[in-house]
């Protein structure tokens, strides 16, 4: 059998807040059953992997925990593979992230003059002395990254600002461009690839519902066929004036075995 990967968004593509995307449980258990692997992918920085599968499992998905890639469990990855030998991370993000990071045993500060690189994750206390905070730590030399460039968030009434709004205001004063290490970096879709699903390229698909991070990092590795759900974000005319274009559309996840 030819195994295949499916790399699936969460939030607007497996649910909607609290609810679950009719047919998407199903639809998953039946790629597991015909001994296709998956994986759930979101940008998301306010919960940590393991609410992210409890989440799933209660909506009768069965999840490992290493089957759940955060923006924020990347994050960490990255800066304890970049970080100088005595270097620290200053996070503005809500305690979820601050976890995060912790688990990876990276070293934080809560001082700007000490921080190496600044963290900044969707954060909903998000104030001036934040923004404060992390201009004064650029000044003083650290690099800047953020866990994802999600302008809003889809929720059952619609959608809330999400990190962009975070990184847009930190921008307006640096006048540089934030590093993003999540959708749609490759850093992040390679390591779903090479380490969760450890299958060639052309084997995997990315399903989400945004063309600027789920089908944009898909179409920016070539091999991997990008798949936009229309359960979301995104609209017939969002798509239309899009430049990210998916390879195959669908109406909602529980059509994916139709690829």
């Amino acid at each position: 059998m030819n195994t295949k990967g499916y790399i699936f968004d969460l939030d607007g593509t497996i649910y909607l807040g609290d609810q679950l995307i009719e047919g998407a449980d199903a639809a998953i258990q039946q790629l597991k059953t015909k001994g296709h692997k998956v994986a759930f992918l979101t940008n998301k920085s306010i919960s940590k992997r393991s609410e992210y599968q409890s989440k799933l499992k209660k909506m009768n998905i069965d999840v490992e925990i290493g089957e759940v890639i955060t923006s924020s469990y990347i994050a960490g990855l990255y800066l304890k593979k970049n970080l100088s030998e005595n270097g620290k991370v200053l996070v503005i993000g809500e305690h979820t992230l601050v976890e995060e990071i912790e688990d990876a045993e990276v070293p934080i500060t809560e001082h700007f003059y000490e921080a190496e690189y600044v963290l900044i994750g969707w954060d909903r206390d998000f104030n001036y002395s934040k923004i404060n905070t992390a201009f004064q730590a650029w000044k003083a030399g650290a690099v800047l990254i953020a866990t994802n460039p999600d302008k809003t968030c889809p929720i059952q009434e619609g959608e809330i600002p999400d990190c962009a709004a975070m990184i847009g205001a930190i921008e307006s004063v640096i006048d540089e461009k934030i590093k993003v290490i999540g959708k749609p970096s490759q850093i992040m879709l390679n390591y779903v690839i090479d380490k969760v699903l450890d299958l060639p390229e052309e084997n995997c698909y990315m399903i989400g519902d945004r063309l600027e991070t789920d089908v944009r990092m898909a179409n920016e590795t070539a091999a991997v066929s990008s798949v936009l759900v229309m359960t979301g974000i995104t609209d017939s005319s969002i798509l239309e004036n899009s430049k990210d274009k998916p390879k195959y559309i669908l109406e909602s996840v529980k059509s994916i075995d139709t690829l």
